[in-house]
Order: structure tokens, then sequence, then C-alpha cells
């Protein structure tokens, strides 16, 4: 099963993108899902996560009340609604899966190819 996350590219500061994230080769039916980030010469961050079911989320203190985590799960897909976007969210933004809650927004057991994204003045 891979993960693919798209949507990136280049943007200015106070505008808004969508990001997704698909899922190929199964469904990773009852995962969570999280959003990280990794800005050059940064380590990855974590960014936001939801459950299966949708009704919980969490978020970095650094994105609260921009961006917005939510999934369609009939499509095997994670969206980052991200407004209000600043240059330090320049950063390569990745996708991943874990089945527990607990573990999803540290150690994730599946990661996704990044997509970058940009923010310029």
């Amino acid at each position: 099963v891979q993960l693919q996350a798209s949507g990136g590219g280049l943007m200015q500061t106070g505008g808004s993108r969508r990001l997704s994230c698909s899922a190929s080769g199964g469904t990773f039916r009852g995962y969570a899902r999280a959003w990280f980030r990794q800005a050059p010469g940064k380590e990855r961050e974590f960014v936001a996560a939801i459950t299966w079911s949708g009704g919980t989320t969490n978020y970095a203190d650094s994105v609260k009340g921009r961006f917005a985590i939510s999934r369609d799960n009939s499509k095997n897909t994670v969206y980052l609604q991200m407004n209000s976007l600043k240059m330090e969210d320049t950063a390569v933004y990745y996708c991943a899966a874990d089945p527990r809650w607990v573990t999803i927004m540290s150690d994730p057991r599946a990661w996704g190819r990044g997509t970058q994204v940009t923010v310029s003045s």
C-alpha cells in the first residue's frame, strides 16, 4: 500500500491551498492519518492528524486555526486545507498512516512521498 501526497506548489503569503494524500494498493481501513512537514535544515515535525472516523483531530500549535485536516474514506484520501499561509509554512509536506492514535503523531507506521509547499511574499 502506498501513500502519495499532492497539491503542493508556489503560493503567496496569505493564500490558501489544499493538499491531498491518496492511498493506492489498499485502503488503510481503520487507520488514523496525519500530515507532517520538513523545512530545509530542520527536523520533520507533526502538523495535523485525524482519526479513522474523522471525529477527532489534532493540530500543531503553529497551524492551529489556519489549517484543517479532513478525510474521505470512500476515496481513501486525506486532505489538508491550508489558509493564511506564512513563509514559515514552506516545507515538504508528508502524509502518514498508523492504526493507533497514540502513535500517529509521533511514529507512524507508513509514510508517503512528500509534496513541496513554497510560500513567498
